[in-house]
């Protein structure tokens, strides 16, 4: 599959602005066992200021990743169970980023069927961690430079986008008025609800 990568002069700010902005774009791994990519269908924003996101407390060693400028990787251990994969989103030093919630997957997928087990095609990528599951994203790969090929990047989208849906975000206890997730509309791939009543134009 011949997939374009992107350029980071092509990703948009702010934060919400490049969640919308990555439904339908394409995300890449290249593993040692062969490539495996996916349509980005799911995504939530994760903006300036906000109190539920990982930047709001400032910069640490461990969020270091989501003040890198847009287009980096964030990757964190969540629950002590599962990866989840983060892009940069703001200007370096601007602490926001957008959480990858779900892939339609395209290439690889017998490769990431290893790595979910018994898992129907639809639901290899449908939520945050079974997406970095099923891609073999790990900590090893935050703060990698999402615009600059490499073991994971992202491509432009292979074909058109359908309506794009909007809702409050999933599984927050603070911001939760925010309607800042964002989701290709009906997609089977998608892990939250595929049709609320929030939904923006196309």
């Amino acid at each position: 599959m011949d997939i374009r990568p992107l350029s980071r002069s092509e990703l948009p700010v702010p934060a919400a602005g490049l969640a919308r902005w990555l439904i339908g774009k394409t995300l890449v791994r290249e593993h040692r066992r062969g490539r495996m990519s996916g349509r980005i269908v799911e995504t939530e924003a994760y903006v300036v200021g906000d109190a539920s996101g990982h930047a709001y407390i400032g910069k640490t060693n461990r969020n270091a990743s989501l003040f890198l400028e847009r287009g980096h990787a964030y990757v964190y251990f969540v629950y002590g169970c599962w990866y989840s994969l983060n892009v940069s989103a703001g200007r370096a030093g601007i602490g926001t980023g957008v959480l990858l919630r779900a892939l339609e997957p395209l290439e690889g997928i017998a490769l990431m069927s290893r790595h979910r087990l018994g898992v129907r095609e639809q639901d290899l990528a449908r939520g945050p961690g079974n997406l970095a599951t099923a891609l073999n994203i790990t900590r090893a790969l935050d703060g990698h430079d999402l615009c600059a090929g490499g073991p994971l990047w992202l491509g432009d989208a292979v074909r058109p986008r359908g309506r794009l849906g909007s809702s409050t975000r999933i599984g927050i206890s603070r911001e939760t008025h925010r309607v800042l997730r964002f989701f290709e509309e009906g997609n089977r791939s998608v892990s939250g609800p595929r049709n609320p009543a929030r939904v923006t134009p196309a």
